[in-house]
């Protein structure tokens, strides 16, 4: 059975590529974040998104292009997007602990090209290189790191025909970064916070030092109390060890947490709780601090500043966040969509 199906999807793969042959007559060849020089097509339309790094960086640089999502949109999050890209397709995600796509479901969507954005590592550029002799599709990784975002802009303009787009877009990351810059020098050094993420709706689920998934506290000067020497991952912790960190601020994406905290005895004894330091993280339509780690935190970054240092990142973000919305979600944000992001639940 095994065999069976290996030779389908090779014979998928050989009609596939012959089927888009014609289309993909005019090529050129273009060199990745890896360094991998790859054919593609001259123009490229349709783009299959291998993980929500991808998938988000493409709404926000050439929507048109993006064949569907990799996971589903949070109902919630849906009304901070345009309809017509909230409603794409779930394609599912080719990367990651537990991928949901597969040689099959990329040939059925029909891309152009398969772009994979995150850490450029042996075991990515290995999964590329299978995948990409599997269907017979270009596969294309680029380094996703935060600090990266104006110079993975320029490649993926240059790549999809988007300059001009990808030029502002990458400005914007480089203004964003170069005042965060400026306003850390400003931020002595023993006014930087210990911070604690709590994930999930218990709050004891975090991100080690080190995670990719806490990689934003590292630019604004904070100290993960989470830190394990052989770990940089997700790990789940006990109310105790929490209480032992007792960290001075806590942020959350989780609403039913953030809602939970002020009265669970849990945590009544945390630094945190008691100095009314527990943060709620704006997460429509997608997390501003992780969830997934993409260009959703370049206004991420700046409400994390304003929060832990009021005095000198302060002011009020509803003009910067209607202006983010704008240029990367291609919406107009109404009054009660700024105060849904940038208020705690009730």
């Amino acid at each position: 059975m095994f065999r069976r199906i290996s030779a389908v999807l090779l014979l998928c793969g050989v009609i596939g590529a012959a089927g888009w042959g014609a289309a993909r007559a005019e090529e050129r060849i273009v060199t990745d974040g890896a360094g991998r020089r790859v054919s593609v097509p001259a123009h490229i339309g349709r783009v299959f998104a291998a993980g929500s790094p991808a998938a988000i960086t493409l709404l926000t640089l050439a929507p048109d292009v993006l064949l569907g999502w990799t996971e589903p949109i949070r109902a919630e999050g849906k009304s901070f997007l345009p309809a017509r890209y909230a409603d794409l397709p779930v394609l599912g995600r080719l990367t990651g602990r537990a991928s949901t796509a597969n040689a099959e479901s990329v040939l059925k969507a029909r891309p152009d090209i398969v772009l994979d954005l995150g850490e450029v590592d042996p075991s990515h550029v290995s999964l590329a290189d299978r995948m990409q002799q599997q269907i017979g599709v270009p596969y294309l990784i680029f380094d996703g790191k935060f600090d990266r975002t104006p110079e993975l802009y320029e490649a993926l303009g240059d790549l999809l025909g988007a300059k001009e787009k990808a030029a502002e877009l990458a400005a914007y990351a480089r203004r964003t970064l170069a005042q965060l810059s400026e306003g850390m020098k400003r931020v002595p050094a023993d006014h930087r916070p210990r911070v604690y993420y709590a994930r999930g709706i218990d709050g004891l689920e975090t991100a080690l030092a080190g995670s990719i998934n806490t990689e934003m506290l590292g630019y604004v000067g904070a100290v993960n109390v989470a830190a394990a020497p052989d770990r940089h991952s997700t790990a789940t912790v006990s109310p105790e060890q929490v209480l032992a960190w007792n960290p001075d601020v806590i942020i959350t994406q989780d609403d039913r947490f953030y809602r939970a905290v002020w009265t669970s005895p849990l945590w009544q004894g945390v630094a945190a709780v008691q100095k009314k330091r527990v943060y709620h993280v704006p997460n429509r339509p997608f997390g501003w601090f992780d969830s997934p780690p993409a260009v959703n935190r370049l206004i991420g970054v700046r409400w994390l500043a304003s929060v832990l240092y009021p005095d000198i990142f302060g002011g009020d973000l509803r003009e910067v966040t209607s202006d983010f919305y704008r240029r990367f979600y291609h919406i107009d944000l109404t009054s009660a969509q700024l105060d849904e992001l940038l208020l705690p639940p009730k």
